[in-house]
């Protein structure tokens, strides 16, 4: 009898070693099938982190607010996760120096964001940015997946800093221009805020101090203030947000926001930190043009222009009440007046 049940237990014993294996063989694999490659090391590294956001732009990358990133990352590993693109990051940032690896995940799909062995390598990190391409594919792939699980508790408890440029910017804050029916442009919506093109939701992540906000990115460059303007009359119409926030940024431009709430502008371009008073535009129907003038100030800007040195532009806990600008559309058209 006793026999029969050592033999027993070293049979169990060997089932469970063999699927512990098969279980870390199967994970493994799910990295190289999802990982675009790898520079550094490939061993984990704990390292002491601190929260912080990076808004960026788009077009070329802003150098110093992915050295904000790997400083606040304090040398550990700086994963990079997109659905479309190849691993133009990975040396490049790597080689700006103090960091342990740098990886990619290609996620361009549901069943890859949901892979739990994706989950596990994102929740070893201590940084995560987000890069452009699409950000319909990213709220269409990774909405309440692995990554989004993932995501939310380097933010909450492991508190790291998180990033996206472009597309990965537009998913950062709380509500998200989702691109859903295509890119929205300024002269269209702005005859018709109910055009099919203008397609809002929540984001997959919550980040501190971009609740109620909207960002935009390419801002300037290809005159997105106006859709910017249809998108918080939106939020304050059809979401009820009555203190309704919009943050534009430039390209080649990055506004950094750290643990406590202060806010850095770097690079060449400007950011527009926006304030709405929460009163609905004067009119806003489907196949009308926009009206939202409440006497000229619908809208107060403050506009931070970026440079190498970071401008410091103020707390996200207390927006300004001084505005740089007002802004307000009569007829479907965005005017400006200077305070």
């Amino acid at each position: 009898m006793k026999k029969s049940t050592t033999l027993i237990f070293s049979i169990l014993l060997t089932f469970s070693v063999c699927q512990s294996q098969d279980e870390v063989v199967n994970l493994k694999n799910s990295l190289t099938t999802h990982s675009l490659g790898l520079v550094g090391s490939s061993e984990d590294v704990v390292t002491e982190s601190s929260s912080g956001i990076v808004l960026m732009g788009g077009s070329t990358d802003v150098e110093d607010a992915l050295r904000w990133m790997i400083k606040k990352s304090g040398g550990g590993d700086f994963v990079i996760i997109r659905s479309s693109g190849s691993t133009g990051y990975n040396d490049y940032i790597y080689n700006l120096g103090g960091l342990n690896s740098v990886e990619t995940f290609l996620l361009d799909s549901r069943e890859k964001a949901n892979d739990p062995a994706v989950g596990k390598r994102l929740r070893e990190a201590e940084a995560v940015f987000i890069a452009g391409g699409d950000q319909s594919n990213y709220v269409k792939f990774w909405s309440g997946t692995e990554v989004s699980a993932a995501i939310q508790y380097l933010v909450e408890e492991k508190k790291i800093p998180i990033g996206g440029t472009s597309a990965g910017c537009a998913v950062l804050s709380e509500y998200v221009f989702d691109a859903k029916e295509g890119s929205a442009l300024s002269d269209k919506v702005l005859l018709n805020p109910y055009h099919t093109t203008v397609s809002l939701s929540k984001s997959f992540i919550n980040l501190p101090y971009l609740k109620n906000v909207i960002a935009d990115q390419h801002y300037s460059q290809r005159g997105r203030e106006g859709r910017h303007m249809v998108f918080m009359a939106r939020m304050i119409k059809d979401f009820g947000i009555t203190n309704a926030k919009g943050i534009g940024v430039d390209e080649k431009t990055a506004v950094c926001i750290d643990e406590n709430g202060n806010a850095i502008v770097y690079g060449s371009g400007n950011a527009y930190f926006i304030q709405s008073k929460g009163l609905l535009p004067e009119k806003y129907e489907n196949a009308q043009p926009l009206q939202w003038n409440h006497n000229q100030e619908a809208l107060s800007v403050k506009i931070v222009a970026g440079n190498t040195a970071g401008n410091p532009a103020f707390n996200l806990s207390q927006w300004p009440t001084a505005a740089d600008q007002y802004w307000y559309v009569e007829e479907g058209v965005l005017k400006r007046r200077n305070n």
